[in-house]
């Protein structure tokens, strides 16, 4: 035990004197971050780049849950479930289509944002206020319109506070769990839609086998290349992203 502590002190004090070193040397390790300046210039900059650090640790929740995300993905998800595929896709694949549908739908709205908010701010035209405002105010919208009034009745009753007529008023404290609930029911129902063509086939496979006395063969051999076949003959990663595109 002794030997561990005194092997344990020299790495410590080692670790303390560069602790100390970062902190001493941050204007010439880091340039344009200086906490301890009073140059207005400086201490905006600093702000610019910690908001930046802010919004990029949260972003892939906000890609999830204020972007049309969830909905592709789940949907993606249900499509090889329904065939059978196991996992072919690979999930990279999907996750990847899903992103970049993702951009291509929600690209007037980050457009917007970059327009009215991003640029303009980063240009110290407006300030931080009022670049959160103009950025908000384009995905609430967006939001909004996908959003079922009963779900986001249930977040704000819990509030005890009623629906604001104004979109701009709705707190995203409440619109966001409002709209992912919104968006897996809508993905959810899509699924299902998926799903009856291909348990039609797995019905008929299995009742042509049980009549033939095959009770030992698995149907899903049987069914999928079928189910393979029918999603080919109807072009049906066309009719899938279509009908996405088309829901928003």
């Amino acid at each position: 035990m002794i030997r561990k502590i005194l092997f344990l002190v020299p790495l410590l004090t080692l670790g303390g004197f560069s602790v100390s070193y970062a902190a001493d040397s941050t204007t010439s390790l880091l340039p344009g971050i200086n906490l301890g300046s009073s140059d207005p210039v400086d201490v905006s900059n600093t702000f610019k780049i910690i908001l930046l650090i802010t919004v990029l640790s949260i972003a892939p929740a906000i890609l999830v849950l204020m972007t049309c995300f969830t909905r592709v993905i789940v949907v993606l998800g249900f499509v090889r479930n329904a065939l059978g595929t196991q996992q072919t896709p690979p999930n990279q694949v999907l996750v990847g289509l899903a992103l970049f549908l993702t951009l291509f739908i929600m690209g007037p709205t980050f457009e917007k944002v970059n327009h009215d908010a991003l640029q303009p701010y980063m240009a110290g035209k407006i300030t931080e206020e009022t670049a959160y405002k103009k950025a908000t105010d384009p995905m609430k919208e967006f939001m909004a319109k996908q959003t079922r009034e009963k779900d986001l009745a249930l977040f704000m009753d819990y509030e005890g506070k009623k629906i604001p007529k104004k979109i701009d008023n709705i707190p995203l404290r409440a619109l966001v769990p409002a709209y992912s609930i919104s968006e897996l029911k809508t993905a959810f129902q899509m699924g299902f839609i998926i799903y009856i063509p291909f348990l039609i086939i797995d019905m008929i496979v299995s009742s042509v086998l049980m009549s033939m006395g095959m009770m030992m063969l698995p149907p899903v051999m049987i069914s999928l290349p079928f189910k393979i076949l029918l999603f080919i003959l109807v072009d049906g990663w066309n009719l899938i992203i279509k009908s996405l595109l088309m829901s928003f």
